[in-house]
């Protein structure tokens, strides 16, 4: 009992770590490393079929919280968030996370396995076969701009993502660049996770079969795990992706989307 506690942390803590550095890196919040760990480790920790990947997802969100601080501050530092776009959008997210914690609390397992499988895919194929092609000019006024917002936030929170894993493609077809796009994306991941988490441990409170220290969906005993090296890391990744070419950053992207989108799906056949 005490070798498999002492495996679950250290794969809790290794997780921890990748998902700083693909936080900084990346701007998707660490959540498309996080969420998949957590779906195949918490059978082991008794959870099940029907709670693991609402647990997972909102672990994940509540871990991102620490990590987008960290990182949208180390991209501000470097001028990489746009913050006019950012005030733009928030309001439009919140709403979007709101709409999203609502479906995703009553969702099946299954289901929100089914939506991250998907959208990581479409996603991946688009940042490796579609990179460098603009849809505009600049980013789009309002009404578009409230609907981009609707479902950057409710997609991300169902996921249990950041946001950058939305966002980051679609900026980009807007023509800002993928530093300046990764840098908006990490913020935007604060604005999501905040009210995601809060959302999901109203949701999943006083659910049966939940592992110990959870509240809600919401486990703290993962989130303790993995917030520390998480927030250690993420201004390592903010600082590489400063110094990285932009298509290798691109490809390295769609490479964890695409990994990630295949072992989720895999898992429902």
């Amino acid at each position: 009992m005490v070798v498999e506690f002492l495996s679950f942390g250290v794969v809790l803590a290794i997780a921890g770590a990748a998902a700083g550095l693909i936080a900084g890196l990346l701007g998707v919040g660490g959540g498309i490393v996080i969420v998949p760990v957590l779906f195949y480790l918490l059978p082991a920790a008794g959870v099940g079929e029907e709670h693991r990947m609402h647990v997972a997802v909102a672990t994940s969100l509540a871990t991102i919280i620490a990590t987008s601080i960290v990182s949208a501050r180390s991209h501000y530092k470097r001028g990489g968030v746009d913050v006019p776009l950012l005030k733009s959008v928030v309001p439009s997210i919140a709403i979007g996370v709101i709409i999203g914690v609502v479906i995703g609390g009553r969702a099946s397992g299954a289901m929100l396995t089914a939506v991250f499988a998907v959208v990581a895919l479409i996603v991946s194929i688009h940042m490796a076969f579609f990179k460098g092609r603009q849809l505009r000019e600049t980013f789009p006024g309002q009404p578009w701009r409230s609907f981009i917002g609707l479902f950057i936030g409710g997609f991300s929170v169902v996921m249990g993502i950041g946001g950058g894993t939305l966002s980051v493609p679609i900026l980009t077809l807007c023509n800002i660049p993928i530093r300046r796009a990764v840098g908006t994306a990490a913020a935007i991941g604060l604005f999501i996770a905040v009210p995601g988490a809060i959302g999901f441990a109203l949701a999943g409170w006083g659910e049966p079969g939940l592992p110990p220290g959870s509240l809600g969906y919401v486990n703290l005993i993962g989130f303790a795990l993995i917030a520390p090296l998480s927030m250690a890391l993420a201004p390592y990744g903010a600082k590489l992706a400063h110094t990285i070419p932009n298509e290798w950053l691109s490809r390295a992207f769609a490479i964890f989307l695409a990994a990630t989108s295949i072992r989720m799906g895999m898992s429902l056949m």
